[in-house]
């Protein structure tokens, strides 16, 4: 039986924090084409064997990551420990293909784990469900392995439940020798015309009891049930025991927020990245701008959900200087105007067309992102529910206008926000209205 109560505090930490990081980090930042290399170019193990024999990320330095994440005003962080290569940043006892047997010789999940921790913020651990190393792990006509379209790599001697054993001892590791977990996001079910590997087909319910018993506080993804595309049991009133705690929306901002079957806001978290892939790529500079990302962390907010923001380590440990530059502009506009993301929710207000709301108690968070001519109206606020207006960034007073113009139209408030055409901010121009 599902426990709402014993559920609602477990992610009650979560949904005040509302911004994290996202750390794609592996082997495949040496090819440095993406983090699903071996899978898009069929690489066979002998020719990524090599990277392998090379990874040695001389600038490592997990206290940076850390500061960086801090200063953007993310609250939290979750690192790869092992993606779909099967190669763990871990040292784990279960296999050899692990960093602490390569050049790099450290336990690089542990290094990050004790940096994040130190700068104050909640730490999580990605594991892959899908492993294209272990010998176990279905190859030939597999939806995603290298080997899928190879009828030389059959599955003849392939034992699955050897796989799922490993898979399980190696989460009992990271539930165990690394202190207090704060997340784990597991990557993810799937299906073709050959293989359905979804929920019990990874002994789902016996690895979620294992995870809580040794994990009690841990919060879980939805992605041993369903894919990325689906939000699976977790919107029902009797979820399934591996549901998860939050619905991973992935590369989308859904539109209308996510709602259960009941019509109660969900938890959710939208997974993104600053440019087009998820792991390295020397290639990619489609950096979205930084005035887009806070635009939709805000819109995450205004729906209820959060947002997981990646970075891709290179091969050498440093995050892109496209991306900390993106995470120090983000800071800036945090360091003012934070108190409209955190802890705050969806108001039940419409999206109004000059911008978002976002709500924290008796405090609305009206996000003025287009200016105006003349006052700004806030759409949805009624005047007499005002106690006052206040400019988020320096809490100067703002009035409530009362003039010929604005007062024909009696049911929107207007507001003064600027002595200018412009906006003090031009990305998004805070205003904390306290309602009575």
């Amino acid at each position: 039986m599902f426990d709402r109560e014993a559920y609602e505090k477990r992610v009650e930490w979560f949904k005040d924090a509302r911004f994290g990081m996202f750390i794609h980090w592996g082997l495949y930042a040496i090819p440095a084409r993406g983090e699903w290399v071996r899978s898009v170019e069929e690489m066979p193990e002998e020719e990524y064997r090599p990277f392998f024999e090379e990874f040695d990320p001389k600038d490592f330095d997990p206290r940076a990551w850390a500061r960086a994440a801090k200063n953007a005003g993310m609250k939290y962080a979750v690192m790869t420990a092992k993606h779909h290569d099967g190669f763990c940043l871990f040292d784990s006892a279960l296999t050899d293909w692990k960093s602490t047997n390569t050049p790099c010789g450290k336990d690089l999940v542990r290094e990050y784990l004790d940096a994040f921790r130190a700068e104050g913020l909640k730490v999580g651990l990605y594991y892959s469900l899908l492993d294209w190393h272990h010998p176990d792990y279905p190859h030939y006509q597999d939806a995603n392995h290298p080997m899928r379209n190879h009828p030389e790599c059959s599955n003849e001697n392939r034992v699955f439940s050897r796989y799922v054993e490993y898979m399980h001892g190696q989460v009992r590791e990271l539930c165990s020798n690394y202190g207090k977990l704060d997340i784990l996001w597991f990557d993810f079910s799937y299906k073709n015309d050959y293989f359905d590997l979804t929920g019990e087909a990874w002994e789902a319910t016996k690895l979620v009891r294992m995870v809580r018993e040794l994990q009690p506080d841990v919060i879980i993804d939805n992605r041993l049930e369903v894919s990325g595309a689906g939000f699976g049991s977790l919107v029902t009133d009797d979820p399934s025991e591996f549901s998860g705690d939050f619905v991973s929306p992935e590369q989308i901002i859904p539109p209308e927020g996510i709602f259960d079957n009941a019509g109660r806001p969900m938890t959710w978290e939208a997974c993104i990245t600053m440019n087009d892939n998820w792991g390295y790529h020397a290639k990619d500079h489609h950096f979205k701008p930084a005035s887009t990302i806070i635009k939709k962390l805000v819109e995450c907010v205004s729906k209820s959900g959060n947002m997981l923001l990646n970075v891709g380590p290179d091969a050498r440990g440093n995050i892109p200087v496209e991306s900390l530059k993106i995470l120090a502009d983000i800071g800036t506009w945090m360091k003012k105007n934070s108190a409209s993301i955190y802890g705050c929710a969806g108001s039940g207000l419409a999206k109004p067309e000059n911008g978002r709301i976002t709500q924290n108690g008796n405090k609305l968070y009206y996000h003025v992102m287009e200016p105006a001519i003349g006052d700004v109206p806030l759409y949805g606020v009624q005047r007499e529910k005002i106690a006052k207006v206040r400019l988020l960034s320096d809490m100067s007073e703002r009035s409530i206008s009362d003039n010929w113009m604005v007062n024909n139209y009696p049911d929107i408030s207007f507001t003064a926000v600027s002595e200018t055409p412009e906006l003090p901010d031009p990305v998004d121009t805070v205003l904390e209205i306290t309602l009575k």
